[in-house]
């Protein structure tokens, strides 16, 4: 299957990798349907295939932040179908302002994958120290 897409233009995509959002994401719900498209670790692209202007930068936090543990009500993730623990990733949207050192992570509101079931959610974390926008360089205080 074949989408066009605001940063990669025309791209071929395995219809089987199609990630099912039910909710859509906050801000897009008529995004339903997404595409992981990898990226420079530990960076990823997530990919609307319904809407190629919509993209957002993902990234894996536990290799960023040291000790994130993403407290997820289970009545949140229940709509991702069947589950075993490894059977979920887990990413954090990325902001990426023109000034790459003010670059912040969402670790309030994580996008969690059943890569089994193909089915997403971002989900809100019941942590109460994590922030919307967390500095991933020191210098701003993160």
């Amino acid at each position: 299957m074949k989408i066009c897409t605001k940063h990669f233009g025309e791209i071929e995509i395995d219809e089987l990798k199609v990630i099912d959002f039910e909710e859509g994401l906050p801000g897009f719900p008529d995004d339903k349907q997404f595409i992981l498209l990898e990226n420079e670790a530990p960076f990823w692209w997530l990919q609307s295939v319904t809407d190629g202007e919509n993209a957002f930068i993902l990234m894996d936090a536990f290799s960023a932040v040291p000790g994130y543990n993403p407290l997820v009500e289970e009545d949140d993730i229940k709509c991702l179908g069947v589950y075993s623990p490894e059977d979920f990733l887990i990413y954090n949207i990325v902001t990426l302002p023109e000034n790459v050192e003010e670059m912040t992570v969402n670790l309030l509101a994580p996008v969690v994958i059943n890569s089994v079931a193909k089915k997403g959610k971002q989900v809100i974390a019941r942590n109460e120290d994590y922030a919307i926008k967390h500095y991933l360089f020191n210098s701003q205080g993160g």
